[in-house]
């Protein structure tokens, strides 16, 4: 997978008030973002490189088999941050440096709802919603921020034959707080890039420990870099697998991950937190940081299972059953809901919010079924194809990226439990199928 995220809440005990407004005994987030392909998933050592922390992880909780994004980075962080579908957002694509992009100043984030409940919050990481003065995120929601506006694979861009500052900005790690401007910190080059996922976990281990000094109600959003291309570890981790780049570079996430979780019980926190692992996007499709989707077909920039299907993990003590699985359908727009419920943040109410709280069915997910059926799936502004149960109805066939694509005369149905790679079109056999997605289209 390309790269994941975990999320948490965190409460503490009692209900006395403090004077930054909220109850002590309130819900507390914090959120943290990591990517990889992890053994609870069939990757891990098959991908040559354990991930015994994130593993660990997945049994002291709720794993879903069938979580879903949108087709790559910035609609699914798009999505994830305002609850709702990036065709309504206008953050359909990655786009280069330079050109508009990221969220317009009228989407509300999550951050900016917790805002509204006085929770501290932070990002550190890959932000890619947004690199002008407005849109970064200290602009929208977060008290203080570290890490890159875009993307990492900028980081090539000093070691390019030709390249010169004159014809394309430099890419910088950059850092800001709210009501200040952004200041670059470092040029992000490939030095950097092996560097850079140390220092963001420095940087949210330090936050938190003053957060939880001060007594604050936190939110942390923490996109680690990894697995995004160019795949590079840290000098610590090269060679530790022997398997090469992107085997050195799981083990080093899952490294970073344990580091976090690590930090958060030490902090004594561990009991009142609960943290969410989900990736923004299927695997990379380029040599050679290829990643692979397991089971099912397809890369990130399609509308194969492949694209849509990623990890995600729950761990909420006593509220989250531990070891539980399900194959209910939850889609990364229901995070924003959820965890508004969860900390009790308002969210908009002059606007479609796509997101369902899940709240409920993670308590309880052996007795409590999903609130969601399905979702349509959109690749810039073309409807691509419509998941609903086990089924999936393609308009547009693209198993591949870049492969010359058509919308179809007569749309191809799978049934993705029965025939997960989508190999074998059933709609002549299950016309009926057509009738409730049609209803989700509504």
């Amino acid at each position: 997978m390309a790269c994941c995220n975990l999320s948490g809440l965190y409460e503490t005990n009692g209900g006395e008030r403090r004077d930054n407004g909220c109850s002590v005994g309130e819900l507390r987030p914090s959120v943290v973002s990591v990517g990889g392909e992890l053994g609870c998933y069939g990757g891990g050592v098959l991908r040559g490189a354990a991930t015994p922390r994130i593993d660990k992880l997945a049994t002291e909780g709720l794993l879903l088999h069938n979580f879903n994004v949108e087709s790559d980075c910035v609609p699914t962080r798009s999505a994830l941050m305002t609850g709702r579908h990036p065709i309504r957002t206008g953050c359909r694509q990655s786009v280069p440096a330079g050109f508009p992009q990221g969220l317009t100043q009228w989407e509300k984030t999550l951050a900016e709802c917790l805002k509204d409940k006085n929770y501290a919050t932070a990002h550190h990481g890959k932000w890619h919603l947004g690199d002008i003065p407005g849109r970064y995120p200290s602009d929208r929601g977060f008290d203080e921020w570290l890490g890159i506006p875009r993307t990492t694979d900028e980081t090539q861009f000093t070691s390019s034959f030709g390249y010169t500052p004159e014809v394309a900005d430099l890419p910088y790690i950059m850092k800001g707080k709210s009501g200040e401007q952004s200041e670059n910190v470092a040029v992000y080059d490939l030095e950097k890039r092996r560097l850079i996922d140390e220092m963001l976990i420095d940087q949210s281990k330090d936050w938190l420990s003053r957060q939880v000094n001060e007594e604050n109600a936190f939110f942390l959003y923490h996109p680690l870099v990894h697995l995004h291309f160019p795949t590079l570890p840290h000098q610590s981790f090269a060679g530790s697998t022997a398997q090469g780049d992107f085997a050195d570079s799981m083990a080093e996430m899952d490294y970073r991950v344990g580091q976090l979780i690590d930090h958060i019980d030490n902090l004594g926190i561990r009991d009142n937190t609960s943290l969410i692992f989900a990736s923004d996007n299927g695997p990379e499709f380029r040599p050679p940081y290829r990643g692979t989707a397991g089971p099912w077909s397809g890369t990130y920039h399609t509308a194969m299972e492949g694209s849509l299907w990623v990890p995600f993990i729950i761990r909420w003590p006593g509220q989250v059953p531990e070891a539980s699985t399900s194959n209910d359908i939850v889609h990364v727009t229901d995070i924003f809901s959820t965890i508004a419920s969860m900390t009790g943040s308002p969210v908009p109410s002059d606007r479609p919010i796509d997101g369902i709280d899940q709240t409920e069915f993670f308590k309880d997910p052996n007795a409590i079924k999903s609130s969601r059926t399905g979702f349509l799936f959109y690749i810039k502004e073309e409807l691509r194809a419509i998941k609903w149960k086990d089924w999936k109805l393609h308009y547009v066939w693209e198993p591949k990226v870049n492969q010359s694509s058509e919308r179809l005369e007569s749309p191809y149905l799978f049934n993705t439990v029965r025939d997960p790679k989508e190999e074998s079109d059933i709609l002549a056999f299950n016309t009926w199928v057509v009738q409730p997605m049609m209803k989700l289209k509504s």
